[in-house]
């Protein structure tokens, strides 16, 4: 399991947005979003690299959570 905080992600746009950058690194994630709290996790095999890398580049930069 690995969980980010997102201080950017504050609506539903934002979160449209964090379950797209994370499904081009792993289509088959299971994600769990918490807009009130900030937080993203995402059950996934992959590592947490390439999310942290998605996230930033779609402009939701992760601090651990």
């Amino acid at each position: 399991m690995i969980e980010y905080r997102l201080d950017d992600m504050t609506c539903g746009h934002c979160e449209k947005v964090v379950r797209a950058a994370i499904a081009k690194v792993d289509p088959q994630a299971q994600v769990s979003v918490d807009l009130g709290a900030h937080r993203v996790r995402i059950d996934s095999q992959q590592s947490a690299e390439p999310f942290a890398r998605a996230l930033d580049d779609a402009g939701y930069p992760p601090a651990a959570a």
